[in-house]
């Protein structure tokens, strides 16, 4: 069983930094198409950075400049370095995978795993 394990979160103020790991138990990582996702208490999930097995990124407007993800696949490990961070509060970070070996045989789509998600807040 695959499983998505977010590490990193935590309180820091505006303006701080923090990177947020995933660990992935598989073996077959390097096949993976990875992403962050975002969920503020009440609000839908958010994509805020993907990267794609091609190794192609796009970063939602909101996050430009600010936040970088990437990965090691020595390690099955995806980051996301988040500098200047905004007092947006309390938020909870999502890692996102899709195993582009692997379909998933209900929705006809690449098999898709979710973490438990890391809680960051951003605030003084």
């Amino acid at each position: 069983q695959v499983q998505l394990v977010e590490s990193g979160g935590g309180l820091v103020q505006p303006g701080g930094s923090l990177r947020l790991s995933c660990a992935v138990s598989s073996s077959n990582f390097s096949y993976y198409s990875m992403g962050w996702y975002r969920q503020a208490p009440g609000k839908q999930r958010d994509l805020v950075a993907p990267l794609l097995h091609s190794g192609n990124t796009n970063y939602g407007d909101s996050v430009k400049g600010r936040f970088t993800i990437s990965r090691d696949n020595t390690k099955n490990t995806v980051y996301l370095q988040m500098n200047s961070l905004k007092p947006e509060g309390t938020t909870v970070y999502y890692c996102h995978s899709e195993d582009l070996e692997a379909v998933d045989n209900n929705t006809g789509r690449f098999l898709e795993l979710w973490g438990q998600g890391t809680l960051v807040t951003v605030s003084s």
